[in-house]
């Protein structure tokens, strides 16, 4: 085996390149994995961009990949080479105050794949053992690798509390805003509403279980809520765009006494207008949710290896890893493909 991979590496804001460099050896309580598939997220954009924190360039970006274990580090048990796995992006200390309560996302000495640390898209990533899970014989490498995404989502729906017969409506109808679509409707909400300006979308969204469709570059998206609720507003609003028009819009449209799940990642420096007196009089809950980890990970492999999720709704583009930097970069203006998968296990 040749010492040098191909790697998608950011140099610098805006400076994305598919690199030669080493082939990463796993340290103490670490396994390599030979990448199957790797995920291109939105959040990969922002990164690229300069527009999401990344602070240790050059870094080997992608964070939604499922592979094969094909090495171990000493002192890793429970795990053997050819395990088919994918793995909890999130790494944490394990003792500080955060951890020990359950909320690891908040310890300071955080990292995650792709965004902190090399990450998976590459031919080989090295992760931390205690971070992996292994699959079922059931679940494929291709549907596997959306298990991040999906526990992100899970993670969102965990933290606003969808309960049965509420009306849901969803900002955006992308690879997340599917992902909680067909979530919404798993937790019990007896409507889904989504808003989308793209008809490829839209068609994706009603296929995912949507009932009913806005159009907000035809119509306020207000006023035909207004008709569909009878005057009332959604219960909860998911916001699955990451736009600030998008965010102060949920305010507004989301009914008295309602949930508003702040879920799509805005540029880390955009400031919205937000009016205290609508949360304080309408009673407004809002919520963020950043990743998901801990038991949101074995829930999203249980969901698509027993067939209540399927990825392959959404994910309509596999590209090489040659045309990774590409399928990023075409991100901020193609919105024709949904969800763009790098397949480089079958290289």
């Amino acid at each position: 085996m040749s010492d040098t991979m191909k790697a998608v590496r950011l140099h610098g804001a805006g400076d994305l390149r598919l690199d030669d460099v080493p082939i990463p050896t796993p340290g103490t309580g670490e396994v390599r994995i030979a990448v199957w598939r790797s995920g291109i997220c939105g959040t990969d954009l922002h990164i690229a961009k300069g527009t999401f924190p990344a602070p240790n360039l050059p870094l080997t970006l992608g964070h939604e990949f499922s592979g094969t274990v094909e090495s171990l580090g000493d002192a890793v048990h429970g795990i053997v080479v050819g395990d088919r796995v994918v793995v909890d992006i999130n790494i944490a200390c394990g003792h500080c105050y955060f951890c020990t309560r359950g909320q690891k996302l908040f310890c300071p000495a955080v990292s995650q794949l792709g965004v902190h640390r090399d990450g998976g898209l590459a031919e080989f990533v090295v992760a931390p053992a205690t971070n992996i899970h292994v699959l079922p014989a059931n679940l494929s490498l291709n549907d596997a690798a959306y298990v991040e995404p999906l526990a992100c989502a899970i993670h969102g729906q965990d933290r606003i509390g969808i309960r049965s017969g509420e009306t849901v409506l969803i900002i955006g109808g992308g690879p997340m805003g599917l992902a909680h679509i067909a979530l919404a409707r798993l937790n019990g909400a007896s409507r889904v509403i989504v808003s989308e300006p793209d008809p490829t979308r839209r068609g994706l969204a009603q296929s995912m279980g949507a009932d009913d469709l806005i159009n907000p570059a035809e119509s306020e998206v207000a006023d035909e809520l207004a008709t569909l609720t009878g005057g009332i507003g959604p219960d909860v609003v998911i916001e699955a765009v990451g736009s600030i028009p998008t965010y102060e819009a949920a305010v507004q449209l989301v009914r008295r006494g309602g949930r508003i799940l702040a879920y799509g990642a805005a540029p880390q420096a955009a400031s919205m207008t937000l009016r205290p007196f609508d949360v304080y009089a309408k009673e407004l809950t809002i919520v963020g949710s950043y990743a998901g980890t801990y038991d949101t990970w074995p829930r999203a492999v249980a969901l698509i290896a027993n067939g209540r999720f399927s990825p392959e709704v959404i994910v309509d583009s596999v590209r090489p890893l040659s045309d990774a930097v590409e399928a990023i970069r075409s991100l901020e203006h193609d919105r024709s493909t949904v969800k763009v998968h790098i397949g480089i296990g079958d290289r």
